[in-house]
């Protein structure tokens, strides 16, 4: 709905004077905005295509073509919801989701772009023939499967799950997020091209490879549903099928499946060896750990405002979720470590794993479900502090402000 905010003696278009309504809000009826429609006629000069444009503009409906935004008026804080929210969604205010647009500013603060880390050191390894066979494999599985799961999250983003959050404070964040999911595309492909890597071997690596390919399927399953276009919440049915699409892609295939190839590539920087690589991971992480958090916010968040959807069958649900990302998870280690390397084999990461698990059960308000595991990468969490930290990969000093803003050297 039109709101006008300017003294009274002062029409928003010539001709007409808003009308007020019991709160002093400016506004339009369609009578007021037909009569400023007409006095826009008679401007002088143009032709045949300026008398088409004033013919359109006599026949514009603005009350019909506004009404698509939802209940008229301000909106107010208690008319904001997750989901299935009648309120205007271009009305950024009131906020009522504190944390969401502060998760927002804080992305923003930790813009950084994939040429900043210099690579030569990379370039000069992986050219040199030092890196061993389990080595080389990690890179490429890495650069494989994060390529194709940042393209996945990306698309469910754009064609499912902004569409179907109504609340515009989220939306704002959702964008920065789909934002840094094309960052970290870019930054694969850079890595890719520094390193001269096949880059068909690489981007197709979710049709060839089968532990890859496992978990892109997996992903893809759960946004086939939602991202048709006819699909909509409001029913008990597509309320439950977003939320599980929430869980599968926040807590399974952003808060698990990228954990086994982020520790193996970190781990790999904290040697010495790919430091660039690993320092563009380092980033990634960041960025993912802030995507999880929001999504885990946001989809708690929709429990309590739709108790009903929570119950004992969406439980097991949404665990079931977490244990086959888990165990697709598990099988990519297997398969990126047949023997042990870089510190960790394939029984040490399935206890990491294990662990992760556990977290992401705890965190949407389950049970965990492997008792007396411990995380065998204490230094993973370190990673992920925002405060400050020093980069262990010895190429210099990366300080955060308030916000998580990078400052260089």
């Amino acid at each position: 709905m039109l709101d006008w905010n300017g003294p009274a003696e002062q029409p928003l278009i010539q001709g007409f004077q808003p009308k007020l309504d019991e709160g002093d809000a400016a506004v339009l009826t369609n009578e007021q905005l037909a009569e400023g429609l007409v006095s826009l006629g008679g401007i002088s000069g143009g032709g045949s295509r300026m008398e088409a444009a004033d013919a359109m503009l006599s026949e514009l409906d603005v009350c019909a073509d506004l009404a698509e935004f939802g209940s008229f008026g301000r909106v107010r804080v208690d008319e904001k919801t997750m989901i299935n929210c009648r309120a205007d969604l271009n009305q950024l205010v009131p906020f009522k989701y504190d944390w969401a647009w502060q998760k927002y500013l804080d992305a923003c603060a930790n813009h950084w772009m994939p040429q900043e880390v210099n690579m030569t050191a990379d370039i000069a390894l992986w050219k040199s023939g030092e890196l061993v066979e389990d080595e080389e494999r990690i890179i490429k599985r890495s650069l494989g499967f994060f390529s194709t799961a940042d393209s996945l999250v990306a698309n469910n983003l754009v064609l499912a799950i902004y569409r179907q959050i109504t609340n515009p404070e989220c939306r704002q964040y959702l964008l920065r997020q789909s934002f840094e999911e094309a960052i970290h595309t870019h930054a694969y492909q850079y890595v890719i091209e520094s390193l001269g890597i096949d880059e068909g071997e690489v981007f197709n690596m979710y049709h060839e490879v089968p532990s890859v390919a496992r978990k892109a399927a997996w992903g893809l399953h759960y946004t086939s549903g939602l991202s048709d276009p006819n699909f909509c919440t409001g029913t008990p049915e597509n309320d439950r099928k977003l939320l599980l699409n929430l869980i599968a892609y926040y807590c399974v295939l952003e808060g698990l499946f990228f954990y086994c190839g982020f520790a193996q590539i970190l781990s790999m920087g904290r040697r010495n060896r790919m430091t660039g690589t690993a320092e563009q991971f380092q980033y990634i992480l960041r960025d993912e750990s802030m995507h999880l958090n929001f999504g885990i916010d946001m989809i708690n968040q929709i429990k309590v405002e739709n108790p009903s959807l929570w119950d004992d069958d969406m439980k097991e649900q949404s665990a079931c979720l977490i244990l086959q990302g888990m165990a697709l998870e598990v099988q990519y280690a297997r398969d990126t470590m047949p023997r042990g390397i870089l510190g960790m084999n394939a029984e040490i990461m399935e206890e990491y794993l294990k662990f992760i698990a556990n977290r992401r059960l705890q965190q949407i308000g389950l049970s965990g479900e492997f008792a007396g595991v411990q995380n065998p990468f204490p230094w993973m969490s370190e990673i992920m502090d925002l405060n400050k930290e020093k980069n262990f990969f010895e190429t210099r000093v990366t300080e955060y402000q308030t916000g998580g803003s990078l400052q260089w050297d």
